[in-house]
């Protein structure tokens, strides 16, 4: 069990979100960062699409009131288990009345506290993620508050004494440029509606997260971007990554909490490979966008899958070595 002690506002309860469910108007919701939430459950011996909690404003402070095998990633926060400073992307085991504080974030924005077996709530339309909005999901479909008590579903997974951790995936995972906030687009069906300046501009500027920007989208801000003619579009459907271009001509991210139906023209998509770039960038921060295709967003794919197996096998091989030595 957790009780929260001290929080900023918008720490929800997210898994990998909700699927099936487009076409009766619910969006997928679940972590926005669903690389660093894998990661967290698979440092833990969990399912990967575990609940855990995603925390988008720091600092927080939490009690263990019962001891509990826990994970952080995401974001380096500086945290600290008592007097124990965690590194980034570690497991370890929390006793009974150990506080943890996670203070602000050095780099990154989002963290994720994921727990032995994910965290205990019912599911709700197959998930147990936290759909603000709606209000449903997680608890009672709102934020967590100062002395909220969080169960976790457990397992029998043993850590070693000094904790498991890996490498962060912004280090183990290629950029798509020079950059780590370069994310990979694919042209998308208003691409060419664009005129010349504007499909140059999108590819070649750099686009400023700007402080409208939540878990709905990302609101950018950049060369204003222009349709070779006006265009008038009927509602379709939209997905996470959809880039839409407004009438301002500055575009818009489509994120996990994005509407699943929208009218304005699309520029492009980033690939889902690269989606934990953008969960992980702060206002003020810079995207830039590099073209790549179907092809190119498989091998992402691949590539980010062959990560998370060699992690459960890395991991895995760990704990079975701390048991066999009896430091586990």
């Amino acid at each position: 069990m957790i009780e929260i002690l001290s929080t900023p506002s918008l720490v929800t309860i997210q898994d990998l979100g909700r699927s099936g469910f487009y076409r009766y108007g619910v969006c997928r919701s679940g972590a926005m960062d669903r690389l660093a939430l894998a990661i967290g459950n698979l440092l833990l011996g969990n399912d990967r699409g575990a609940a855990g909690l995603e925390i988008p404003i720091l600092p927080l402070r939490l009690r263990f009131n019962s001891d509990l095998n826990f994970s952080l990633t995401g974001a380096d926060c500086g945290a600290m288990l008592g007097d124990r400073p965690l590194p980034p992307f570690w497991a370890t085991r929390a006793k009974a009345e150990d506080v943890l504080t996670l203070n602000a974030p050095r780099s990154g924005c989002r963290v994720y506290l994921c727990v032995a077996g994910g965290i205990d709530v019912p599911e709700v339309l197959d998930s147990r993620s936290t759909q603000l909005r709606e209000t449903f999901g997680g608890i009672e479909g709102r934020a967590l508050a100062k002395g909220d008590r969080i169960a976790a579903v457990g397992n029998d997974v043993r850590l070693p004494h000094a904790g498991v951790g890996t490498v962060p995936p912004a280090v183990a995972l290629a950029a798509a440029g020079d950059s780590t906030t370069a994310v990979r687009v694919i042209p998308a069906a208003e691409h060419a509606d664009y005129d010349d300046a504007s499909r140059a501009a999108f590819w070649s500027a750099d686009w400023k997260v700007t402080v409208q920007s939540n878990r709905a989208g990302y609101r950018l801000e950049g060369p204003e971007l222009a349709l070779t003619r006006p265009r008038e579009l009927r509602s379709h459907g939209v997905v996470p990554g959809v880039v839409q271009v407004p009438a301002g001509g500055q575009p818009i991210i489509q994120l996990a909490d994005a509407a699943t139906m929208g009218g304005y023209p699309k520029i492009g998509v980033v690939i889902d490979a690269d989606l934990w770039r953008i969960a992980q960038a702060r206002p003020g921060d810079a995207l830039r966008f590099v073209e790549c295709d179907t092809a190119g967003a498989a091998d992402a794919h691949d590539e980010t899958e062959t990560y998370l197996a060699q992690l459960a096998a890395d991991v895995g091989r760990q704990r079975r070595l701390a048991t066999a030595w009896g430091v586990a």
